[in-house]
């Protein structure tokens, strides 16, 4: 049996790191909440944090990042494991934020090497 792998490659880098953010929006029973927290992984087009308000897929969040002085509106786009920290939220960007985060992502003409005999350029 033949098979093909393919994968679609992520439209941005992947940063693990801590930064501190406030997200408020409505829970799952449309309470207004607002929390402090922090990042876990983050890239160009959103991230993934820890929040201990009920969330459920689609819904709607402020962030804000108190280093940048920005706030992004975004949408849940993955709900994951809870632990004492919170559960783990991933989030998408409504629109662009190359900035939100205050870190530099990998230029878009970046390609990892596929193999160790391929030259540097």
């Amino acid at each position: 049996m033949n098979t093909t792998f393919t994968s679609t490659p992520r439209r941005s880098s992947r940063v693990f790191t801590r930064i501190l953010v406030s997200a408020k929006g409505r829970n799952s029973q449309g309470r207004n909440f607002r929390e402090s927290t922090e990042t876990i992984v983050i890239n160009a087009h959103g991230g993934l944090l820890y929040l201990h308000a009920p969330l459920e897929l689609g819904a709607q969040l402020l962030l804000a990042n108190p280093i940048t002085e920005e706030d992004q509106e975004c949408r849940v786009v993955y709900v994951g494991d809870t632990c004492e920290k919170g559960t783990r939220i991933g989030v998408e960007f409504l629109s662009p934020a190359p900035h939100f985060w205050g870190v530099e992502f990998a230029q878009p003409d970046w390609t990892a090497r596929t193999s160790p005999s391929q030259p540097l350029h």
